[in-house]
């Protein structure tokens, strides 16, 4: 499929609440009122909601999100669904009416960009998996649905026609490719292309002992980043908008290369928070200089911070 006007490309991190960004993608002292949300809204026009994997989140905690981003007017969430539809696979009536009050704020606002269904290794292309898929597909049918799976049994023609058929786009995504792993690739299947960025730790992808952060420690080189430019582009020339969403959370990285994409993308060097730069100095080659008057960049888009943390994302 082809693209219906210039296509638009959001490149962001998965989640933003972690400690171990602390002191690294945020500054170590920060003002009070001080969101991160509010902060990367700053540097990108989109950030993966990964929090609703594990239950839905509030309604008002929501409604905060979207106040928190206002000073962006092109920034949107994409949203992962809750795990009970994707990896417990028990939810009910009730679970669907309880996780789309938990959207609404976001579809009423205009900032809800994709709700990514993601299924683990284990969900693979038989008749019994593709016909659940497609009941959860129907479910959701009122929002932009993003489908992304990990075995390779599903890189078939059938398979994509199937999603085309649905309305429900394609997560192309990078992950150590063991055994039965689904590859690179670079397609859409509706006018929302998406890839996510897992990272290459084969040592601790299907650890059982590894603790799940050590499973996302992995920082890209340009050189790796280069060939998934190339397939963005291919991934946009199909799509209305594609979602680009970098994974390897731990201690910052995603921030980094989500930023380094953005650059590759553009053809031009973006801004770094200073604190990330410190980190990882290989960003000097993306850097673009300080404008006059970022030592504000810290409270320009701050608001009230929320009474309840959020939890660590999903994998």
């Amino acid at each position: 499929m082809a693209a219906s006007h210039a296509p638009r490309i959001r490149v962001g991190p998965a989640g933003w609440s972690y400690t171990d960004w602390h002191g690294i993608v945020y500054p170590a002292h920060r003002p009070p009122g001080f969101h991160e949300a509010s902060y990367l809204a700053q540097y990108f026009d989109t950030i993966e909601i990964n929090t609703s994997f594990y239950s839905p989140p509030r309604v008002d905690l929501v409604r905060r999100w979207v106040e928190r981003v206002e000073a962006n007017p092109e920034f949107k969430f994409t949203v992962k669904l809750w795990r009970r539809f994707t990896h417990d696979r028990d939810a009910g009536r009730d679970e669907e009416r309880t996780f789309k009050q938990s959207l609404e704020p976001l579809a009423a606002a205009g900032r809800l960009g994709a709700l990514l269904l993601q299924f683990p290794w284990s969900f693979k292309n038989t008749p019994a998996d593709r016909e659940y898929l497609g009941g959860v597909c129907m479910q959701f049918m009122e929002y932009p649905r993003v489908l992304e799976v990990r075995h390779s049994s599903w890189n078939t023609p059938e398979a994509y026609q199937m999603l085309a058929d649905l309305g429900v786009g394609f997560c192309n995504i990078d992950q150590p490719v063991i055994g039965w792993s689904l590859g690179p690739s670079a397609r859409a299947t509706s006018p929302v292309g998406y890839v996510r960025l897992h990272g290459r730790n084969y040592e601790n992808w299907f650890s059982e002992e590894a603790h799940p952060a050590e499973r996302y420690d992995y920082l890209y080189s340009l050189d790796e980043l280069e060939p998934w430019a190339a397939r963005i582009r291919d991934v946009a020339r199909q799509a209305d908008v594609t979602y680009v969403i970098a994974n390897n959370h731990f201690e910052g990285k995603a921030v980094a290369n989500a930023l380094e994409l953005k650059s590759l993308l553009s053809g031009e060097k973006v801004q770094v928070p200073e604190t990330l730069a410190a980190r990882y100095p290989e960003l000097a080659q993306v850097r673009a200089p300080e404008p006059a008057g970022s030592e504000l960049r810290q409270t320009d888009f701050a608001f009230e911070a929320s009474p309840r943390g959020v939890k660590p994302r999903s994998s």
